[in-house]
């Protein structure tokens, strides 16, 4: 094997220093919405959907454009002929009765135009309807592009909310620690009990699972959001973005509960910006263009043709010598059809009641969504200033607790207990934080102003 020279190695640890050191890869949230609008399997999809829909049009737009064809023919006939009676004369056959096979070719070619008038609106109908859906299926593929990017917003927080949370507990199990190495030495020189030694260690050990409980947490929801953006959950990133603020302020909750203060407002936003709404308008009037068609059954077609072709013929080079030109007009009217057009008719007529059925009900639904989300706010807002206030009073609880149980007016469990309060309002901040932020971005969603 051939060793690689020293330049070399170094230029390709300059410009793959991952490969070498086993650094991971940084995914902003920006490249993690932008990875899963290309690798998303709904929007894919989606977006498949979209293409379909499109075709439909354009299959509905031909039918106003004339049909044109061309054929051409080669035909042989052989036709087998039986054998006559004899003939006699005086007795004496003069002639015998034969049998014969004939042979004959044919060829022709022919070139055909036909452009249809009139259908009875079946036509007008069919194009309106295949427009329709096709914009309706724009309109879902946009809000399925807004809840994918949801859903990754979401998936980020809660890998940033974990990440804090394994911060919180390992920097509790540093602190237990730095505590229980204090009550071995004051142990050893009869300062403190062997029972608070043994009483110290048990938290330690219950601090460490912790750790390895939010590390685990951690790791689960960064492999969820790189399946959802469609990345190898195998692989090692590194989940940072420093334009993400996941700091609350009381500008910004200010800020915040005044610009959702409307619900009446923040409703008719929706109801002017929701693609599913937007959809389920199309969807009325892709419905209501479907009846136009069906209806279209009791009236009759009118179309005009027109043809020229060679032959026949019997030899093929002799086919250029007949020519034959026609042209004309044709009106079909099928004047009984056992009740099939009554049964398309009455199902177009359901298919429309039923998508206005769906619009009121999809309109309902968004008033739902933007109260819930709303109320959603409201709550992970009060929760985020009460987590704050129970922070304040438990490192102030616990630095009295550390402080007596040091100078030995209080007692192991206090302060045991002090810690654990602390712990757990520190975790309750970081969960009200990203609760309020990710409430912020549901917020956003249920108006579905975003487009992507």
């Amino acid at each position: 094997m051939k060793r690689l020279s020293g330049g070399l190695v170094l230029a390709m640890i300059t410009m793959y220093p991952a490969t070498f050191f086993g650094q991971s890869k940084v995914l902003t949230l920006s490249e993690a919405k932008a990875m899963a609008l290309e690798r998303n399997l709904s929007v894919v999809q989606a977006d498949n959907n979209v293409s379909s829909a499109q075709g439909s049009v354009l299959a509905a737009y031909g039918s106003y454009l004339p049909t044109l064809s061309a054929s051409a023919t080669a035909e042989r006939y052989q036709s087998q002929r039986p054998a006559s009676q004899p003939v006699y004369f005086n007795g004496i056959p003069i002639s015998s009765g034969s049998s014969g096979l004939t042979v004959q070719n044919q060829f022709t070619t022919n070139v055909s135009v036909n452009y249809l008038l009139f259908d009875g609106l079946n036509r007008e109908g069919q194009f309106n309807r295949a427009k329709m859906n096709a914009v309706s299926t724009e309109h879902v593929g946009q809000r399925t592009r807004q809840s994918v990017i949801y859903q990754v917003e979401s998936d980020y927080l809660n890998v940033l909310r974990n990440q804090q949370l394994v911060s919180v507990n390992e920097e509790n199990l540093k602190r237990d620690n730095r505590q229980l190495e204090r009550i071995v030495e004051s142990n050893k020189v009869g300062a403190a009990a062997i029972a608070d030694v043994y009483r110290q260690q048990s938290t330690v050990a219950a601090d460490e699972l912790a750790v390895i409980t939010a590390q685990n947490n951690y790791d689960g929801a960064k492999a969820d959001l790189l399946a959802l953006v469609g990345l190898n959950a195998g692989e090692d990133y590194t989940i940072t973005d420093s334009t993400v603020s996941t700091v609350v302020t009381k500008a910004d909750i200010d800020s915040t509960t005044k610009a959702y203060s409307d619900i009446a407002a923040l409703s008719q936003r929706a109801m002017d910006a929701r693609p599913d709404y937007l959809s389920a308008n199309e969807q009325l009037s892709a419905a209501e263009s479907g009846v136009t068609s069906a209806r279209s059954g009791y009236f009759p077609s009118i179309s005009a043709f027109a043809g020229w072709g060679l032959g026949p013929a019997t030899e093929l080079n002799t086919i250029g010598d007949y020519r034959g030109l026609n042209w004309g007009l044709q009106l079909r009217w099928n004047l009984f059809d056992a009740f099939q057009t009554n049964q398309s008719l009455q199902s177009a007529l359901t298919q429309q009641r039923n998508a206005q059925v769906n619009l009121s009900q999809t309109q309902l639904n968004i008033m739902v969504d933007v109260k819930k989300a709303l109320l959603n706010l409201d709550a992970a807002r009060k929760q985020y200033q009460v987590s704050q206030d129970g922070v304040r009073s438990a490192t102030e609880d616990r630095k009295i607790a550390e402080e007596k149980y040091n100078l030995g007016a209080g007692t192991l469990l206090d302060l045991l207990t002090a810690s654990a309060n602390l712990v757990n309002a520190q975790a309750n901040l970081v969960n009200a934080s990203y609760n309020y932020l990710i409430s912020k971005k549901n917020v956003e969603y249920v108006i579905g102003e975003h487009q992507y």
